[in-house]
């Protein structure tokens, strides 16, 4: 194994660990929470710590279900819109929407394990990207959700 392979090793144990790290964040912020402060509406948009979580678990799916694995939205069952992703039905629980959350992570793990991060990925509606690439939008998207959720979380606990 060459310098260059070990470097890519580090980079990919690295970019495993800060999406773990943001992936235990978004769920640290819906912790001790009761059903009402998990679903209370803060700011004029849907958006509520419950609904973060439900968004990121269906962006994750998005990113590693039907990008790397190539199973489309409608295939899979995820409503068509980020927008639509945050909406919380009435059977949605603090339980539940971190049950699916866990379930899309174990699902994304699986997806990448065998693949290098230069692997080509096609399953993205406007083309190919490269693996690295989709674990980029997935820190980027987590740690903008994950700054969000922090704001509402002093917000409910301060209410």
């Amino acid at each position: 194994m060459g310098t260059f392979d070990v470097l890519l090793e580090d980079e990919r144990t690295q970019l495993d660990a800060f999406v773990e790290e943001y992936r235990r964040g978004i769920e640290r912020t819906i912790d001790g929470l009761t059903e009402d402060q998990a679903r209370r509406r803060l700011v004029p948009s849907a958006t509520t710590l419950l609904g973060l979580l439900k968004h990121v678990t269906w962006m994750q799916r998005v990113w590693f279900e039907e990008c790397v694995g190539g199973t489309s939205r409608r295939d899979l069952g995820l409503v068509g819109s980020p927008d639509e992703s945050f909406r919380l039905a009435g059977d949605d629980t603090v339980a539940s929407v971190l049950a699916a959350h866990r379930e899309a992570c174990a699902t994304a793990r699986t997806a990448v394990a065998d693949l290098r991060l230069d692997a080509v990925v096609t399953g993205h509606r406007s083309g190919p990207r490269t693996l690295r690439w989709v674990y980029l939008q997935v820190l980027r998207e987590l740690a903008h959700h994950c700054g969000h959720a922090d704001i509402l979380r002093e917000q409910v606990l301060a209410g």
